[in-house]
């Protein structure tokens, strides 16, 4: 039997949405954007066309009595010719922070994408809708966390009780920018995302700018997170340079210069931390770039390989040992000038005997339970009393 109509229609504006550095107006709704508009005429590239709008760590947060919450939405979901099905993706609904239910949308535009060849073909689909009932009637914050590998317009709030805006929460922002992994590539759900795991134990609020496939070191990101309001940024660098092979080391220590030369710009007194690649195998000492492994694809498993040669180390080819060791490099000279400059190895949140335990399901990306542990850890490290984001007086 179809749910009875609610009595309260709430269009989606942007004093409902955090975590979003833009808001576009489309035909199918409101679309949340991780780059600014700027930044996005800058960029030629698919892969962070598609990773940027998919919004990871953007939700909505209102305050209401409703005891039944809808939000109608145009999901853009994927599809990848001879590959597993990809899992749908989650809406995860938190009551006064704390986890009150989950849902997928139905309907939405799907797109085909050929990974032999790079083809994709887009079907449209209609409007879809998560309901989330049963939620307690007193006044309560709301907040309906986006799924992390999905497009979605926002069209509406359905209701059986008026919505306004969460004011704010008086908590830090903190700016996180990396690579898939940061993203939210196979983590549970969004608010079990590595870098929503630590902000929510850190008790602060998230912007992720972890653009799947795209931490490349592009200065219109640079001048994004300049331009960003922030109390806190760290930067995880290194895993996509080696995936893409866009670079060797003779260009990897200055770009690095220059990216964080940015990020200071905008921000010259904040604590800023550096973060290292985790392990990664196939790539602590085989340059890019990363392919998808076919030969797996065959027995419906999606992974990855390393398509480089160790030989090409010589010729200052990018891995992932040889990226930790500049980044310190790099770091520990800068710090002498600028105290609120950190380093973390990303082998302190995910390393060898982790590894043992938890490997990468894909040999590239955690699973659920390591971006757990990943941002158990990384938590514990920054936000701790000592740490490089203890909060004032700690």
């Amino acid at each position: 039997m179809p749910s009875a109509p609610l009595a309260h229609t709430t269009p989606v504006t942007p004093d409902l949405v955090r975590g979003a550095l833009d808001l576009e107006e489309t035909p199918d709704g409101l679309l949340p954007h991780r780059l600014p508009a700027r930044a996005r005429a800058q960029n030629t590239d698919g892969q962070l066309a598609m990773a940027e709008s998919q919004p990871s760590g953007v939700r909505l947060a209102f305050r209401t009595r409703a005891t039944v919450v809808e939000l109608a939405t145009v999901p853009t979901k994927r599809v990848y010719v001879g590959a597993p099905p990809r899992p749908e993706g989650l809406y995860d609904l938190l009551v006064d922070g704390r986890p009150a239910g989950q849902a997928s949308a139905t309907g939405g535009n799907t797109v085909t994408i050929d990974m032999s060849t790079g083809d994709a073909e887009m079907k449209p689909g209609p409007a879809g809708a998560v309901r989330f009932d049963g939620l307690p009637g007193a006044d309560k914050t709301v907040e309906i966390w986006l799924p992390y590998n999905e497009i979605t317009a926002l069209v509406e709030l359905r209701t059986d009780a008026p919505v306004e805006p969460a004011p704010p929460s008086g908590r830090r922002t903190w700016l996180h920018h990396g690579s898939s992994i940061s993203h939210g590539s196979d983590a549970a759900s969004p608010t079990t995302v590595w870098p929503a795991l630590a902000a929510a134990a850190g008790e602060v609020e998230l912007v992720n700018l972890g653009f799947g496939g795209s931490a490349l070191l592009d200065p219109f990101v640079a001048r994004t997170i300049r331009d960003t309001p922030a109390d806190l940024i760290s930067l995880k660098i290194g895993i996509n340079l080696v995936n893409a092979d866009v670079m060797r080391m003779r260009a990897f220590g200055p770009a690095v210069h220059g990216f964080l030369d940015t990020v200071r710009d905008g921000h010259p007194d904040i604590p800023l931390l550096v973060v290292s690649p985790i392990l990664c195998p196939m790539h602590e000492d085989t340059p890019g770039p990363t392919a998808f492994d076919f030969s797996r694809l065959a027995e419906g498993k999606l992974s990855f390989t390393a398509a480089g040669d160790p030989a090409e180390r010589a010729e200052g080819k990018l891995t992932l040992n040889a990226v930790r060791q500049e980044l310190q490099r790099i770091v520990s000279a800068r710090a002498k000038d600028d105290p609120n400059l950190h380093h973390l190895d990303g082998r302190a949140l995910y390393g060898e005997a982790d590894h043992a335990e938890l490997p990468l399901p894909d040999r590239l990306h955690p699973d659920p339970a390591a971006h757990r542990l990943i941002g158990k850890r990384f938590a514990a490290h920054a936000f701790a009393a000592g740490g490089p984001f203890a909060a004032p007086g700690n």
